[in-house]
């Protein structure tokens, strides 16, 4: 029974904190009742019987929840996978570009020469990290071209859990760092859900961006859960910012737990356009390009024959058809065509040197000799989107818009750094995919699929300098990445039974350099290529369109499927078809088959433009927004591509009205209204020299004033320009014609903000870091009309 001065509510308490004895101390030293108390019987309170007898030395002893261990010795992983290199780019596999980061793990560690990817980003990203094929889970192409159907949809199935959700359940810290590319359009604002970001799949941190490229001069990144602002002085480069971010992440690990391994995922999106380096980085390539494609991927040949990691009777493959030779170009192309081509490489020496820095870390802190590094170069092969001119702006291609050479020739020296986003042309990606055919988004050729790939291991792989050339594909990583840290995968994850992997390991060929392929069989699709490898034939379809097109595929039901015996040939060069009409129509059956087991009947051609998709903003006519919200993914703000539209508030300010009411995208593409100098602007950016302003004809003053800008579009067709008109008070303020705005996306990268402009500005007459709106104003409304 409790006392007066130790109530019963204080010794649960105690009992609560764990103090047994101080519990029973407390009783001990209670005082004794009062005058009345006897005289009032009073019950014990409910459970106190059972502290009768409670003692220290008749508790159980103490425990904790035990915390997931990694195996004893088990390694570190790092895991690179860059973007868009093709085999033959970079010196370890016979390139131009200097690699030399790649190079030193090369000859520590162990050359693949028969890796294999999808033939573009989002599926290799999916395969790579679920070890299913990418239609099995649901990435059968971009998350932005997604569709309705299980091979396409872009959701990740949970039945698939990733390496970095088995690895930090095995005892392993985790870390993304760097292109993502794998959560859904719809679930990319910050409304979530967030399952399918970074973190929702097993990442403890993350630090990068989820869209599929970027600004390296001024990144939109997100860490974590959140899009967050990032300082971007003289000098900055998202890479060496990367970098700085992995290697503290490492350090802090190391200081804090140095028995626990980590997984870190380090995806640079660097190769992939934009084509951005540092000046003394551009300048190191400077007329490197100027004998052209064809004399390149002759020299790229005979060095990959030097270096043996082609055989010695492999052949180099004839130029397609749809490229042009180097001989027939003008002298302005060709000067234009090179500085694109040096950008390119630039960027790519100047990540393997940031990758570099991330490495010597791990040497200076002694954890390099029990770190797996699996380093693949690529994700698919070198890019063709870049057409046969090069653009300037990867968005000319998203929104149809053609670029003229003369203009392209008038920022040459632009080429490489922050006011452009530039794409090589065509004929350089198919150069850096030698000895192979063609390039990115061509499934059904190893031009499209193979990409260089070296592992290295100090205290698991003796074979230093070795070359493997085993046949795998990009699901074989995540198998391989579990035998080699002993972790077991589970049979259900967060209690959903998990689907079996498709990948095999690779870490037989450790110590088997001669051992045959584990890997007998992959299937490969992409629009209107498709290919299936057994035992080492290759059966493909040739493609029907280019990368650089928006044109519509052939009908596959007739066009014809080439065989090739890459046992024997290995660039495949010599079809078979005609010679072996059996063998190929039973691989054709084996595709089909497959096809249907993975998902990727029915088979689609993807548009950026889906009939149903989920999406935020789709079927919304109404957008109320707070001063100051910014990044609004472009799924989610107003769909005003193709519509009338207008934009209202009324501000409050103390002196002449400047800065943004609202911006949505940026340098690279977009739209604002703002005042400057007191006067209402309407700026469309439909991408250099395409700008396009609207003033007020007149200024206002300090006070609260009602503002509107009307948008009437010429017509219902994506990129229909306009006549933008203003009303401030409730009375006309002028008006103009827009000839033309973005008729594909506004911008893939940067969002919709209310009251600044963040990232890049849209317009040239203000900055991002003085672009805030000078007073206030009331929730800004956008009405979509018709």
């Amino acid at each position: 029974m409790a006392r007066p001065g130790r109530s019963m509510r204080a010794v649960m308490r105690m009992l609560a904190g764990g103090s047994l004895l101080a519990a029973n101390l407390a009783f001990a030293a209670a005082p004794p009742p009062v005058a009345g108390d006897a005289a009032r019987p009073v019950a014990d309170p409910p459970g106190a019987q059972h502290f009768a007898g409670i003692t220290p030395a008749t508790s159980s002893a103490p425990s904790w929840p035990e915390q997931p261990r990694a195996p004893k010795g088990a390694p570190n992983v790092l895991l690179i996978l860059t973007d868009d290199i093709g085999f033959g780019a970079t010196s370890t596999f016979g390139g131009p570009v200097p690699t030399p980061t790649f190079d030193a793990l090369a000859k520590e560690g162990l050359r693949y020469t028969q890796f294999n990817t999808t033939a573009i980003c989002s599926p290799t990203r999916a395969a790579l990290l679920t070890g299913r094929n990418p239609h099995a889970v649901g990435m059968g192409h971009v998350e932005n071209t997604s569709a309705g159907y299980e091979g396409y949809d872009s959701v990740i199935p949970k039945s698939s859990a990733f390496i970095s959700r088995i690895l930090r359940q095995g005892g392993y810290a985790t870390a993304a760092f760097g292109k993502w590319h794998l959560t859904p359009q719809w679930e990319q604002s910050q409304a979530g859900p967030y399952d399918r970001w970074p973190l929702g799949q097993g990442f403890e941190n993350f630090y990068g961006f989820l869209a599929s490229d970027n600004s390296q001069w001024n990144p939109t990144l997100t860490q974590d859960n959140s899009f967050i602002d990032v300082a971007t002085p003289p000098g900055y480069h998202f890479d060496a910012d990367m970098a700085d971010h992995a290697i503290r992440w490492i350090a802090e690990r190391k200081a804090n737990a140095p028995d626990k391994p980590f997984f870190a995922y380090y995806a640079p999106g660097t190769a992939h356009t934009p084509s951005h380096a540092p000046r003394e980085w551009l300048d190191r390539f400077k007329g490197r390009f100027d004998k052209g494609w064809d004399a390149l991927r002759e020299e790229i040949f005979a060095r990959q024959k030097a270096l043996g990691v082609i055989p010695a009777g492999t052949v180099l493959t004839a130029r397609p058809k749809e490229l042009p030779a180097w001989s027939s170009l003008s002298a302005d192309q060709r000067r234009l065509y090179a500085r694109y081509m040096e950008a390119w490489a630039a960027s790519i020496a100047y990540m393997d040197s940031q990758i570099g820095r991330v490495i010597q870390s791990l040497k200076d802190s002694g954890q390099y000799d029990n770190t797996l590094i699996i380093y693949i170069q690529g994700d698919n092969g070198s890019s063709a989107e870049g057409g046969m001119d090069g653009l300037l702006f990867q968005q000319s291609l998203l929104n149809n818009h053609a670029e003229q050479r003369a203009y392209a020739l008038s920022r040459i020296d632009d080429i490489g750094g922050p006011d452009l986003y530039p794409l090589f042309p065509a004929g350089w990606g198919w150069a850096t995919a030698a000895p192979f055919k063609y390039y990115k988004q061509i499934a059904s050729y190893f031009g499209g699929t193979r990409n260089g790939m070296v592992m290295s291991w100090p205290k698991g792989i003796a074979d230093k300098g070795g070359i493997r050339g085993q046949y795998h594909f990009v699901t074989d990583i995540m198998p391989t990445i579990l035998e080699a840290t002993g972790v077991a995968r589970p049979a259900s994850v967060d209690g959903v039974e998990q689907r079996p992997l498709d990948g095999v390991s690779m870490a037989y060929s450790f110590t088997a350099p001669d051992a045959p392929s584990h890997r007998r069989m992959q299937v490969y699709e992409m629009v209107d290529s498709r290919g299936i490898y057994l035992d080492g034939w290759f059966a493909s379809m040739r493609p029907t369109r280019q990368p650089w097109t928006f044109d519509k595929p052939a009908d596959p039901d007739k066009t014809p499927w080439e065989l090739y015996d890459v046992r024997a040939d290995f660039s495949q060069a010599h079809d078979l078809a005609a010679r072996y009409p059996d063998r190929l129509r039973t691989m054709q059956q084996l595709f089909w088959a497959e096809a249907g087991r993975n998902h990727i009947l029915p088979i689609l051609e993807p548009t950026i433009l889906p009939t149903g998709r989920p999406s935020l903003g789709a079927g919304r006519t109404g957008f109320r927004y707070p001063q100051g919200i910014t990044r609004i993914p472009e799924d989610s703000a107003p769909h005003i591509i193709g519509r009338s539209y207008s934009v209202s508030t009324t501000i409050d300010v103390a002196g002449a009205p400047n800065g943004v009411l609202v911006a949505q995208g940026g340098r690279f593409g977009g739209w604002a209204l703002y005042f400057r100098d007191g006067r209402l602007t309407y700026h469309q950016n439909a991408l250099d020299p395409r700008q396009y302003r609207v003033v007020s004809d007149r200024a206002i003053g300090p006070g609260r004033h009602s503002v509107e800008m009307l948008f009437e579009a010429d017509s219902h067709a994506r990129g229909a320009g306009g006549t933008v008109s203003f009303t401030i008070d409730g009375q006309p303020a002028g008006q103009g014609h827009v000839p033309l705005t973005l008729g594909g996306w506004i911008s893939h990268i940067e969002g919709l903000d209310v009251g600044v402009d963040t990232g890049t500005p849209v317009s040239d007459e203000y900055r991002s870091h003085d672009s805030a709106f000078n007073g206030r104003f009331d929730a800004l409304e956008m009405k979509l009309i018709d």
